[in-house]
């Protein structure tokens, strides 16, 4: 709304009082604001022009609020000279010609003032509490006019004072419920942008005790259900992302486009989407970190942490590669600590010292270096190297968790190097190699008690150097049994066993002695079962099978050197007598002729072994029997074609007929099972041909 100018002495259209224009004299004198400490709403246009005065009478009067007429000012003027008349004013003719002016310029001039309309009140400089309800209402519409939420409430502000019975109320009341509508839309507007507690706190200012207020709780509440179902959403979203379930994440996004909100529906899916992408790929390295780490490979796991590192502070896992990196360097310890407890100290460090430091365990990883590096020096097995482990270890601070261990490691070494010099000076003794300094050198190694560290060692190099010594005293004995024994004969070995039988249990050349006197023994037991076991195969040549068995079964029970021997001619012979039974029997029953007299000949004959000598009868006659029972078959098949079938299959594959029975088979099978014939099919005759003539 534009503001006109307008002149001072105009109040009568506006409605107001005869002294109003002194109190908005008054009020831009002061500079009254409008209410709530809000900067009044200021017109567009220029304020009403006021009416310059020449005189400071003129200047005080307006300070005093008087109103002073420049026309009255004029009328006084003429009356103080009109004591005396000029000579041009006797004229008729001006009086005429005066006459004709004045009531056409009064016209004029009443017509221009009653076509000019009233100027707008300039409302950042009224005095509130004596403007009319019009003035309010008109301010409070270029207030609102402005759509912005402390104009409108403003606007509210202005005109809700005025009491219920006021003629605009009805009015009134419409603009305060559009207003506060707007208000809300505004409020809208901020929460669709994101702002939700901006949106309530513009919500919340619209007062109370107006009627459009029942809206606001609505719309709170509302917005707050659409924002918590929004948030929960996205934090869903955000946990599969933690999980790594992909898919259910994407689903869940996928729900916020149906949000009633632009910032959810738009800003927050596109974002949420993109974090989901950057997460699939951050989880895809942490996932191949995971499997490389799961291969115990020290150049894999090495990847691994790479790959973790690589994942950005911004990434919802960055948190989780944050804490496999630690777990990947201590698989690294582990692989390393393996390697130490098989006293493979050297790649043990050269892991450990690979162990980078965003592992977050370089505390750990120096103790066990620490550690290492002293047993290292330990186990190069000499008094130096012990000293110099006992070193290393006393550098490890108390404070360290492996402060205890390295202290019972220094005892340990102090004690070991005692150990160590006891057994340097008992192997110097036991490289002479004489049974006293071997001696010797046992009972200095004996010194060592069992539970030293070195204690284990120590028996070992006693065992050794005792071997050594049983080994100088025993070999004679078996030397000179190796001599009695070269002869051979009876009491040759019998000699050479009580020479080596000198040799006790318990010695280190008692093994060899036993071996030595198994292999005589057996030597003296074939010289004296031999003659046994000629005489049995003398009688199985001669034909006597049952009289060779019963003298080599004195051999094979015995358990003697010639046992095995004896019971595989025993087993050969009895299989023998076997198959000359089956033989006998297989030719009697086949004498009968019947055809299954025959087919259990052939059974019988099969089981002659193919090395017996009498194999190659046999399969002669299952040649001969086969033809007997093709023959049998062909006959009854003149008469009974099934049974002739049964008697042709019971010939068995090989035989001289099996083919011949086969086609007979066949051939019947066909006789029984004719094929169908295929039907010919009648000529069709011609439409127009006939049967007979007709």
């Amino acid at each position: 709304m534009t503001e006109r100018d307008i002149p001072d002495s105009w109040s009568s259209a506006s409605g107001r009082e005869p002294d109003q224009n002194t109190r908005l004299s008054r009020t831009e004198e002061f500079g009254e604001t409008q209410p709530f400490g809000v900067p009044a709403t200021a017109s567009t246009s220029k304020s009403v022009k006021r009416r310059k005065k020449n005189d400071t009478d003129r200047k005080a009067s307006r300070r005093e609020g008087l109103h002073i007429n420049s026309d009255s000012e004029e009328t006084a003027q003429l009356s103080r000279s009109s004591g005396k008349w000029p000579r041009w004013m006797k004229s008729w003719t001006l009086w005429l010609v005066l006459l004709m002016l004045i009531p056409g310029s009064v016209g004029v001039l009443a017509m221009a003032m009653l076509l000019k309309l009233p100027a707008a009140p300039n409302c950042p400089s009224i005095f509130w509490p004596l403007a009319s309800a019009s003035v309010r209402l008109h301010c409070a519409q270029l207030a609102a006019s402005k759509e912005t939420v402390n104009d409108l409430l403003q606007a509210i502000a202005l005109v809700k004072q005025l009491p219920q019975n006021h003629p605009l109320h009805g009015e009134i009341d419409r603009f305060i419920e559009e207003w506060s509508r707007d208000i809300l839309k505004l409020a809208d507007q901020s929460f669709q942008t994101g702002n939700l507690d901006e949106a309530i706190a513009t919500a919340e200012k619209i007062p109370q005790d107006v009627a459009a207020y029942k809206l606001v709780d609505e719309q709170i509440g509302k917005w707050q259900s659409i924002w918590s179902k929004a948030e929960a959403t996205y934090n869903g979203a955000i946990a599969e992302v933690r999980e790594r379930r992909w898919q259910s994440a994407f689903m869940l996004s996928a729900k916020m486009l149906r949000v009633d909100n632009q910032y959810w529906a738009g800003t927050k899916y596109d974002q949420l989407n993109r974090l989901i992408a950057t997460a699939r790929e951050d989880g895809d390295k942490l996932g191949k970190a995971e499997n490389l780490a799961s291969s115990k490979v020290v150049d894999n796991l090495l990847a691994a942490i790479k790959l973790a590192e690589s994942i950005g502070q911004q990434s919802y896992l960055y948190q989780k590669a944050q804490s496999a990196i630690p777990a990947f360097g201590r698989k690294m310890l582990e692989l390393a600590q393996a390697k130490l407890d098989k006293r493979d100290a050297d790649e043990a460090l050269n892991i450990a010292r690979q162990i980078p430091e965003t592992a977050k365990i370089q505390a750990e990883t120096d103790d066990f270096i620490a550690i290492a590096d002293a047993k290292r020096s330990a186990w190069i097995g000499n008094v130096s190297g012990l000293e110099a482990a006992i070193a290393q270890a006393q550098q490890i601070d108390p404070s360290r968790p492996v402060y205890n261990e390295a202290q019972e490691l220094i005892a340990r070494w102090q004690v070991e190097i005692e150990d160590v010099a006891n057994l340097e000076k008992a192997r110097i003794l036991a490289s002479q190699g004489t049974v006293p300094n071997l001696t010797a050198a046992i009972a200095q190694v004996d010194l060592i008690p069992a539970n030293n560290p070195r204690g284990t060692e120590a028996r070992q190099e006693s065992d050794r150097w005792r071997a050594q010594v049983e080994t100088i005293e025993d070999q004679p004995y078996l030397d000179r049994a190796d001599q009695i024994a070269v002869f051979e004969d009876i009491n040759s070995l019998q000699a050479a066993i009580g020479q080596a039988s000198e040799i006790r249990k318990g010695r280190a050349l008692y093994p060899e002695a036993r071996k030595k006197i198994r292999t005589w023994i057996g030597k003296i037991q074939r010289i004296q079962d031999q003659p046994y076991l000629d005489q049995a195969q003398e009688l199985a040549q001669s034909g006597n099978l049952t009289a060779a068995i019963g003298v080599a079964q004195q051999i094979a029970s015995s358990g003697r050197a010639l046992s095995g021997e004896a019971q595989a001619a025993i087993n050969d012979w009895e299989g023998q007598i076997r198959t000359t039974e089956n033989w006998r029997k297989a030719q009697e029953v086949g004498a009968a002729g019947t055809p299954e007299a025959l087919v259990e000949a052939i059974r019988l004959a099969n089981r002659v072994s193919d090395s017996n000598i009498l194999r190659m009868d046999a399969n002669q006659a299952i040649d001969q029997w086969s033809q007997q029972l093709l023959e049998i078959a062909r006959s009854q098949g003149q008469s009974d074609i099934a049974r002739g079938i049964d008697i042709a299959k019971s010939i068995p594959r090989g035989s001289a007929a099996y083919s011949a029975a086969r086609e007979q088979i066949k051939a019947w099978e066909e006789f029984l099972n004719p094929q169908p014939q295929p039907q010919l099919e009648s000529p069709q005759l011609p439409p127009s041909t006939t049967i007979n003539g007709q």
